[in-house]
């Protein structure tokens, strides 16, 4: 069974560097510029290559979809954080933040909706600074009434840590590969 690859339409530009990476020994008229970007929708990391001419400015969105792409000639693969350059890397918080600001509903989708992955742990257990205790509460909470909005979480959830941070905090640990269980990336 082949495993379905989850595709981003739209990303948002770390960074673009019109001559290429500074690591790249070949002559100046070999380079070609690279773009760093982050998936709108899977938090995918991917290195692409602009088209002739096209000069990208870091948080722009751009399309790379299956139809005509107007600013991008071709996508050169995914990226892990490693390999990100050091503005592309200090952007990435705020694009982050600013996919979860923007998508908020999906966020508050996952604290209605989060099951048990297995007999001892919860998907909201997965969060940082959520433990049981926590978890409990958002799962009786959401009983009662669902949540409507993060703001709406940190009112109702005693004690619980900002939820907008504690998704921004997961997205950044599962682009660092730090956990095999992916709440938000590439899903």
């Amino acid at each position: 069974m082949m495993k379905h690859i989850a595709k981003e339409e739209v990303v948002i530009i770390l960074d673009f560097l019109s001559h290429g990476y500074p690591f790249d020994t070949r002559p100046m008229h070999q380079k070609t510029p690279i773009v760093q970007a982050m998936g709108k929708n899977h938090f995918t990391l991917l290195e692409l290559v602009p088209k002739k001419g096209v000069f990208l400015q870091p948080y722009e969105e751009v399309y790379i979809g299956e139809g005509k792409r107007d600013k991008i000639h071709h996508i050169v693969g995914k990226l892990s954080t490693e390999k990100l350059t050091q503005t592309a890397r200090m952007e990435l918080d705020q694009v982050v933040g600013s996919i979860v600001e923007k998508n908020e509903k999906r966020f508050v989708d996952f604290f209605n909706k989060a099951g048990p992955i297995n007999t001892r742990r919860h998907q909201i257990e997965l969060l940082p600074g959520v433990g049981k205790k926590h978890m409990w509460e958002i799962i009786e909470l959401r009983k009662e009434k669902e949540f409507d909005s993060l703001e709406d979480i940190k009112k109702r959830v005693k004690l619980m840590p900002d939820p907008k941070k504690v998704i921004i905090k997961r997205i950044l640990s599962e682009l660092n590969e730090e956990d095999k269980h992916k709440l938000f990336v590439g899903s």
